[in-house]
């Protein structure tokens, strides 16, 4: 009696969990059912002798080669081989079925129109009671289709990996969470050219603050987003960089079994960062060569508004006083002093006429867009159009900006005017005393819902009592020739009003002066559904 050596084979399941469920119940596979099995499994089975000649096939085989039973029996098996299997793999096959093993592989056969296929095979030899090698049977289906299929999808991913890693700017995939599923060569370059373990998670946060309540609808919407720019300060030491960021969300349908049926979905973001640092670096100075232009036309108007502003306030203290004078006369009904009255309110009425015309002299400053702006930019920018003043005056600057932002709803130009006032200040301090160390540290951080920016300077300081003063207009610790006039900060304080943002000097600062400026963060307006 003939016996299987081996007690299953994977890839005829099921006629082998058959045979073994009735050997488990101590009972014999009767015969007429094991050829029933054998001729309907749908599986390519044949039996040889010990030399490979082809002795019984299923109706399988026939489906699976073209061969009918007259056309193959007695003939080896070789005849189905393509030859183009290599001959190491033949040997091997032959080496392990001769230990009395089951072999398992692929090769490359031909069906009796000459096709070739390829045929998933498992041989196991049959043996006799004395253990004996008798026959072989061979089981095999062809898989030329599911080999193409599964060559497929690697062509396609080597494809999509080449052209990734082709691509110039940093790419990288992420699942729901957050988890790096893909990237390329220059995504790779990013972590240690930024220093960061993983740099996109550092970029989700930016770009999710950045975007507010629109990243999550783009998200739950399936639409992208193309070219955001960020802006990050220098990370361990390094200098200021800007990325363009482009992102796409998109679904793949779950490959396990559970969702056949249901066909769940994975979620994924395909993101892109592009360098474009040396770009704005070329924007930036033409942008800084129209500031220049800009502030120096503005900063000229600012110094005629304070000029007439001051005027007329040096003006109107004594139109006040004649008016006061003459409001005492008529009280009194002095008839003697009637011509000094008549000339006071001569020289009153002149005198507002004087004003009104002065009034029409001051030039209006023009207003500007209130947009989402970035105070690290704004500041950069205010430093570098100091910075021959500050090299003039050896002065220092100390920058130590938050490597990232949030953005603040304010008008960019009234916001240099606000920091270049404060620099502007520090410097004149500085050499109003003299001051030996001269440096101006300029920190933006967030808090809570604020940025915040600090400027301090190591200036003489200013007198408590003055704290409050500096804000007023037309006070000023500046001398101006034997007064003191001028508008002082209050072009700070009215700046920072607009802003719906507060202004102190900080009490606790005993090296000099330090001015510290909360902005409320801008948030974008939840997205209409």
């Amino acid at each position: 009696m003939m016996t299987l050596f081996a007690p299953s084979l994977t890839i005829d399941k099921q006629l082998l969990d058959l045979i073994e469920s009735f050997s488990r119940q101590g009972k014999m596979l009767p015969f007429f059912l094991l050829i029933k099995v054998v001729e309907q499994v749908p599986i390519a089975i044949s039996i040889t002798d010990k030399k490979a000649n082809i002795l019984y096939i299923n109706q399988a085989f026939t489906d699976t080669t073209g061969y009918r039973p007259a056309e193959i029996l007695g003939r080896n098996e070789s005849e189905l081989s393509a030859k183009s299997t290599p001959r190491q793999v033949y040997y091997d096959l032959w080496h392990t079925i001769t230990r009395k093993k089951i072999w398992r592989g692929r090769l490359i056969n031909k069906n009796k129109n000459g096709a070739p296929y390829l045929a998933e095979l498992t041989i196991a030899p049959m043996q006799d009671e004395q253990g004996k090698i008798t026959h072989y049977i061979g089981m095999h289906r062809d898989i030329t289709q599911t080999h193409a299929s599964e060559q497929k999808l690697i062509n396609q991913k080597q494809l999509i990996e080449s052209v990734i890693n082709a691509s110039p700017v940093a790419m990288v995939v992420i699942d729901k969470n957050d988890r790096v599923v893909l990237d390329n060569q220059v995504y790779k370059m990013m972590i240690s050219d930024l220093g960061l373990t993983e740099p996109v998670l550092f970029f989700l946060k930016l770009l999710r603050q950045d975007m507010g309540d629109l990243w999550q609808y783009a998200a739950r919407k399936e639409r992208g987003f193309v070219n955001r720019e960020l802006r990050i300060e220098g990370i361990d030491k390094r200098g200021t960089r800007w990325y363009a960021c482009s992102g796409n969300w998109f679904a793949e349908k779950e490959t396990g079994a559970d969702a056949f049926f249901s066909g769940e979905t994975k979620d994924y973001l395909l993101l892109s960062f592009s360098d474009i640092t040396q770009q704005r670096r070329q924007q930036e100075e033409l942008h800084l060569q129209n500031l220049r232009t800009i502030l120096a036309e503005e900063e000229q108007i600012r110094s005629i508004r304070e000029t007439l502003l001051g005027a007329m306030h040096q003006i109107r203290q004594p139109l006040n006083q004649i008016s006061a004078a003459i409001n005492i006369m008529s009280h009194r009904n002095d008839i003697q002093n009637q011509p000094l009255r008549e000339l006071l309110e001569q020289v009153g009425t002149k005198g507002e006429e004087t004003l009104e015309t002065l009034q029409r002299c001051v030039p209006e400053i023009p207003e500007t867009a209130v947009i989402p702006v970035n105070l690290n930019q704004i500041l950069h920018e205010v430093v570098e159009l100091s910075s021959y003043k500050l090299l003039a005056n050896g002065i220092v600057i100390d920058w130590r900006p938050s490597s990232t932002l949030p953005s603040v709803l304010g008008s960019e130009n009234k916001l240099r005017m606000l920091f270049k006032q404060l620099i502007d200040n520090a410097i004149e301090a500085m050499n109003r005393a003299g001051s030996r160390e001269r440096s101006i540290a300029i920190a933006t951080h967030v808090d809570n819902d604020r940025v915040n920016v600090s400027i301090e300077d190591t200036g003489p300081g200013i007198h408590p009592d003055q704290r409050i003063k500096v804000f007023q207009p037309f006070y000023t610790t500046r001398p101006m020739g034997t007064i003191k006039a001028g508008m002082g900060l209050v072009m700070v304080q009215e700046i920072v009003n607009q802003h719906k943002a507060g202004i102190e000097i900080d009490p606790n600062y005993d090296q000099g002066c330090r001015f510290k400026i909360g902005f409320p963060i801008y948030r974008n307006a939840k997205t209409k559904r």
